[in-house]
């Protein structure tokens, strides 16, 4: 899909249904549409961020776009651990995000014990690499592989180095008994809306830019 498509697309949609979030799955597979063909892949998702940001300005509606991860961070020593340079095709992300959270595991990686020699099984960071209007910081959690979740990790109850976690240790971020967050996977409460009931919106449909 091009930029300008989904432009269209959600002006339609904050129109008729009144859209609270806007999620991106992912922003490399979106097109500049009418840019310079001659112009590198780098400039386009340059141009990409910008009209993201742009947009989200116009509707009042905060933009989630997934992104991509360069090879970098895989042929990088040590922890593994994403850096914003990291960002794949373009250095414009980094700029025009107001926040950027990676998602760590460094069991992923082949790493069996963090810096503290605390068993990294299972475990997981969500790294706050920028923010805008706050402070950067890591959040721990625990990866529930069978069941592709994740669930929330109390730092006092964190287990010894080759011990196993009582049962029910780790909290589910799910079940919506967190400060601030609500039930829908740990999703801030101030995403949360009431459902918007609207006339049936065709996607197909262009509406001229």
């Amino acid at each position: 899909m091009s930029v300008f498509e989904f432009r269209s697309k959600a002006r339609r949609l904050k129109i008729h249904n009144d859209i609270q979030i806007i999620i991106i799955d992912y922003l490399q597979l979106m097109t500049g549409g009418t840019q310079d063909s001659k112009g590198n892949r780098e400039q386009e998702v340059a141009f990409i961020s910008r009209t993201l940001k742009a947009i989200a300005k116009e509707l009042n509606v905060p933009i989630i776009a997934l992104s991509q991860l360069s090879r970098a961070t895989e042929l990088r020593g040590g922890s593994k651990r994403p850096q914003l340079s990291d960002l794949r095709e373009s250095g414009a992300i980094e700029q025009d995000a107001d926040i950027v959270a990676f998602i760590h595991r460094p069991e992923y990686y082949g790493i069996n014990q963090d810096e503290n020699g605390m068993p990294t099984a299972g475990m997981a960071e969500i790294i706050i690499a920028k923010h805008r209007n706050g402070a950067v910081t890591d959040v721990n959690l625990r990866f529930l592989k069978d069941q592709a979740r994740f669930a929330d990790v109390d730092e006092t109850l964190m287990p010894e180095a080759g011990s196993r976690p009582a049962p029910g240790q780790y909290e589910d971020v799910s079940s919506g008994s967190n400060s601030g967050l609500g039930g829908f996977g740990g999703v801030p409460e101030e995403f949360l809306t009431p459902g918007v009931s609207g006339a049936p919106v065709n996607l197909n449909e262009e509406e001229p830019f």
